[in-house]
């Protein structure tokens, strides 16, 4: 039921079936299935159906306000058991690439201190690579990394899958449907990272394993950081490929929106990383805080 209660809150969040399965990384279907089940359970109907958009009826309203007392409380519940027999070090060194650093850890950090206020957090943000080295030359407690996972001195952990998803302003009319084909991904001018980047490589290999050149894209500008990119959208009516959880406020406050492209998807893992073989109660906890966290986290 807590998971179940889950999806109806990001359904609710974004008044999306859509946006809510790509936060999720589940199917609209299984989506739709989940919130058939609660309203089947309560007897209601949570949501108005207005042709492609949603809205909460008062019923609907009234689950959200539970439900987010429920997760806050299940949270708290997370914490004490953690907390038992449980003391942090005065300091713990964390070292994460960009985008885990900027747009997941920060929320979840800010919940940490809360709970272990005498414990320093200093957190280190470069690419996996340096990360990785890093950690072998412990001057990180623990890594968050995307990409590889190769290197037999690491030991890696599945922390947070991510997408990598077509997105433009909510303004832009250009595009009048919502999902298109790789042939109309070439004609759409689109914004990238710089070479060199981990995101742009990324996309690069996905486009390739589907026969398309990154040459071929009508790629309007290059800029070196995701903000800058998101500013850029949202005044003007290009495209670009951004981390899903790079625009969850974006999404929320219908800024910008997402354009799915028929049979092509971008998925990628962010681990946590720590030296293989060297068992640390301070890393263990700390993985384990995280992840409780970041599964409860929004």
């Amino acid at each position: 039921m807590i998971y179940r209660l889950k999806v109806f809150k990001k359904v609710a969040d974004f008044l999306s079936f859509t946006k809510a399965s790509k936060m999720l990384f589940i199917t609209q279907p299984a989506i739709t299935k989940h919130i058939n089940e609660l309203e089947k359970h309560f007897g209601k109907a949570l949501f108005n159906r207005h042709g492609n958009k949603i809205s909460l009826t008062p019923e609907g309203k009234l689950l959200l306000q539970y439900t987010n007392k429920i997760l806050n409380l299940y949270n708290q519940l997370e914490d004490d058991f953690l907390a038992l027999n449980s003391k942090f070090p005065d300091k713990i060194t964390i070292g994460a690439s960009t985008t885990i650093s900027q747009y997941i850890l920060p929320k979840i950090l800010s919940k940490f201190k809360a709970k272990y206020s005498t414990t320093n957090i200093t957190l280190l943000n470069n690419n996996s690579e340096h990360i990785e080295s890093s950690i072998i030359n412990k001057q990180v407690d623990i890594g968050f990394t995307e990409g590889n996972t190769s290197n037999p001195l690491l030991h890696y952990e599945t922390f947070v899958l991510d997408e990598i998803v077509l997105v433009t302003s909510t303004d832009n009319t250009a595009l009048k449907k919502q999902e298109i084909t790789l042939r109309e991904l070439k004609e759409l001018p689109l914004i990238l990272r710089e070479k060199g980047s981990g995101t742009r490589n990324i996309i690069k290999d996905a486009l390739q394993n589907v026969n398309v050149d990154i040459s071929q894209l009508a790629i309007e500008m290059t800029l070196g950081s995701t903000e800058s990119i998101k500013t850029y959208l949202m005044h003007s009516g290009s495209y670009s490929f951004l981390s899903i959880h790079c625009i969850t406020d974006e999404l929320m406050n219908n800024k910008l929106k997402i354009i799915d492209i028929t049979s092509f998807t971008i998925k990628r893992v962010f681990h946590m990383v720590n030296l293989h073989g060297e068992y640390s109660n301070t890393v263990e906890k700390t993985k384990r805080f995280f992840a409780a966290h970041y599964n409860l986290m929004e």
